[in-house]
């Protein structure tokens, strides 16, 4: 059911602008609570928390996926590699614990902490909290952790965590779909707030003005039972299954296409909690799935289950300048 019911919100938030025109009020009203929320934040009438080192924000503000995640891997590894120790916050989407904040790492369960905060804690090794009220999760951090940099995946409407540095990711392709508000379109917030944060990515497509091009690259894929590794181009002679639970699945379907793969594509919600009979066909062709997919199905997956890793690639300039700004909120590098 919540596939047909992404299915469907999908095709009306990217393709049908007249049905939307005619719920309009409906995103006004939302809309006017989204500004009206924020204005309380500020003047303080709802409380916030600032911490003692610099927050970084990564969100969006469309529903649905942008290539966040992936970003925040990335930063995470660059800010290790420039001498910080970074913490990384996650609202855990997905996850079903009996206690917030969570700390996260490679061990923990999926369905406890979610699919994306299991994947971060697995790819960067930094310290991972979990929780719906991130400032609890970054109060959690600083308070057990060796952290001197916080990055939050997500959270650009999630005032009560004041930030320093704001990082909004556009998807390329899609952009802003119908440019309503929710619910009558994938809009959290006015575009307008795109002129108030300090970077502004575009996750493929062309960049406009400002914009600042990430390309998810793929450079191998691994098999999840025997780890051996393959070009993407030695899938090409052959059919293949692709699966994807992720925010965007045709992204990754188009992906595999560039490389001249020919798959039998399957999609599932986003967040999809994988079973054996999910990922297992009637034949015995290779099956392709991302690594938010892949992290919640090493327990059962065959040597027909592959995952297919991406790597961003950032212009240079970018890392210096957040480097830049991070300097300027009083960090410094060791």
């Amino acid at each position: 059911m919540k596939k047909i019911l992404e299915y469907w919100v999908n095709k009306f938030w990217y393709e049908d602008y007249y049905l939307a025109s005619w719920l309009s009020p409906l995103a006004y009203l939302y809309i006017d609570i989204v500004r009206f929320r924020r204005f309380l934040y500020r003047q303080g009438f709802i409380k916030s928390h600032r911490f003692s080192v610099p927050v970084i924000i990564v969100g969006n503000i469309t529903v649905g996926g942008t290539g966040k995640t992936p970003l925040v891997i990335y930063l995470a590894q660059q800010l290790q590699e420039a001498g910080f120790k970074p913490g990384i916050v996650t609202r855990g989407y997905g996850g079903n614990s009996d206690h917030y904040p969570l700390i996260v790492d490679n061990k923990t369960n999926t369905q406890q902490a979610g699919d994306e905060a299991v994947l971060i804690a697995t790819k960067t090794a930094c310290p991972v909290a979990a929780s719906p009220i991130r400032s609890d999760a970054a109060q959690l951090l600083l308070d057990t952790q060796n952290c001197d940099i916080i990055l939050a995946d997500d959270g650009l409407q999630h005032y009560a965590l004041q930030r320093d540095i704001e990082i909004i990711v556009i998807d390329g392709k899609r952009r802003f779909g119908n440019n309503f508000f929710l619910p009558c379109g994938p809009l959290r917030e006015p575009q307008e707030r795109i002129r108030e944060v300090d970077f502004v990515i575009i996750n493929g497509g062309e960049p406009q003005d400002e914009e600042i091009l990430m390309t998810l690259v793929p450079n191998v894929a691994i098999n999840l039972v025997t780890h051996e590794q393959r070009t993407l181009t030695e899938f090409n002679s052959q059919n293949c299954h692709a699966i994807a639970a992720i925010g965007h699945p045709q992204r990754f379907f188009d992906m595999l296409a560039t490389f001249g793969l020919k798959t039998e594509n399957h999609i599932f919600a986003d967040h999809h909690v994988f079973k054996k009979r999910h990922i297992n066909f009637k034949d015995n062709l290779a099956v392709l799935m991302t690594e938010k997919d892949a992290i919640k199905c090493g327990e059962f997956a065959s040597e027909q289950h592959w995952v297919v890793p991406v790597q961003p690639q950032l212009p240079s300039s970018f890392f210096n300048q957040l480097l830049t700004l991070i300097k300027q909120h009083g960090q410094k590098t060791t």
